[in-house]
């Protein structure tokens, strides 16, 4: 028996292979080992290497050089550069964005548009309205758009689904996600986006709550049965800092899903160490835990306490197998649409009054240089509290709360 024809390789572009983009190359790299994939360009306002200085192919044509991992694809400085370019062996079939939040829109567009399908990093875009307009280019060209919340690839959250189905902690009664995470004075400073609310008249919104710990509240509202923008029925927030940025590192928020679901999260980068990020589903009689980055399903109740690990599909792989199938509804596991109850939490972020300063009798700050960091006492305690009550640090009567 002949086997069946191995599909060609689908053409992926990376745009912005800097910082997090490194971690989207080493993936593509793997697929374009096992066939699945073929590089065909990357794209970046530097240069892909220090010292390295590419050729340039013409006024309009690539130029060429290698990055540190000696790819030897065409770089282009722009997507629009790439778009353009009359090569045919450097059109891309989809295209990753790893790239700075208001780009989101602007960028995903233009791909969509070119007819290129879309891996876009989250968050999926700097306010509410850029997302409706997002979900509209998507639905007027019929491309894809997957939006970088791993976690919605693993297989976890299904194993969690049907734990609940089957009554294993009883009747659901709240949601939480507890995120106490460190990050020192050299991650604020990495970017000029980083931890801003505005820039050049532009919303970022890069804070705790939508950016490094976006997964815990994209998940937790996951998991909680709400994704479109019309699962979230009522959002509070409660913003703070103790680094001396524009957005917040210590933040609390509560939502309530259209179905009367209570969610809490308690979230900070100020904490006096990294512990594992978690989602709680709290039940009548138990509860379950997901340690999301790993992966790891814990369920207590009376009668037992048991924990498993499990897989994880990647986001990449799931977008090159969906265009193959068609890519008909649910083919994709974070589909731009799927990220409109995150969004309603963005906007609310964005929206809300700006983050209030932690005074300094409440930290202590850490470590010196890039180093530095504040670490918020007992803040800890707090963020889980907000995860079993869904309230806020404010109606808790946090310390730092009071003016």
């Amino acid at each position: 028996m002949t086997a069946p024809p191995q599909a060609p390789p689908v053409a992926v572009a990376l745009v912005g292979i800097h910082g997090h983009g490194a971690s989207h190359l080493r993936r593509i790299q793997e697929l374009c080992d096992s066939g699945a994939a073929r590089l065909s360009a990357l794209v970046d306002p530097r240069p892909l290497a220090d010292g390295d200085a590419p050729a340039t192919g013409g006024p309009s044509g690539p130029r060429h050089g290698s990055d540190a991992a000696g790819t030897g694809a065409p770089w282009f400085p722009t997507l629009g550069d790439l778009l353009s370019a009359p090569e045919p062996e450097v059109r891309p079939d989809v295209v990753i964005l790893s790239t700075p939040i208001p780009t989101h829109l602007p960028l995903a567009s233009a791909a969509m548009r070119a007819g290129v399908d879309v891996l876009l990093e989250k968050p999926t875009a700097a306010s509410l309205a850029e997302h409706t307009a997002l979900v509209a280019v998507a639905e007027e060209t019929g491309r894809l758009c997957q939006v970088g919340f791993q976690t919605f690839g693993s297989h976890a959250i299904p194993a969690i689904e049907r734990l609940i189905a089957d009554g294993e902690i009883g009747e659901v009664t709240g949601v939480g996600a507890v995120g106490t995470w460190v990050r020192t004075a050299g991650y604020w400073a990495r970017a000029p986006w980083a931890g801003r609310r505005t820039l050049d008249g532009r919303d970022v919104v890069d804070g705790v709550v939508t950016n490094p710990l976006a997964h815990a509240v994209a998940t937790a509202l996951r998991i909680a049965g709400a994704t479109r923008s019309a699962d979230v029925a009522d959002i509070v927030v409660d913003l703070y800092n103790a680094n001396p940025i524009e957005s917040d590192d210590t933040s609390s928020v509560r939502v309530v899903t259209s179905d009367g679901l209570r969610c809490g999260f308690g979230l900070t980068l100020c904490a006096p160490e990294r512990t594992p990020a978690t989602i709680i589903v709290h039940g009548t009689r138990g509860r379950i835990e997901l340690a999301y980055e790993t992966d790891t399903v814990r369920i207590v109740t009376d009668a037992i306490d048991l924990e498993k690990t499990y897989a994880r599909d990647s986001l990449l792989e799931n977008l090159i197998e969906a265009r193959r199938s068609g890519g008909g509804p649910g083919s994709l596991v974070c589909d731009v649409r799927d990220t409109g109850a995150f969004m309603r939490v963005m906007e609310a972020v964005r929206t809300a009054s700006d983050p209030r300063p932690i005074g300094a009798e409440h930290v202590d700050w850490l470590g010196e240089g890039d180093d530095r960091r504040p670490v918020v006492r007992d803040i800890s305690e707090w963020c889980e509290r907000v995860a079993y009550t869904s309230r806020t640090f404010a109606e808790l009567g946090a310390p730092w709360t009071h003016a």
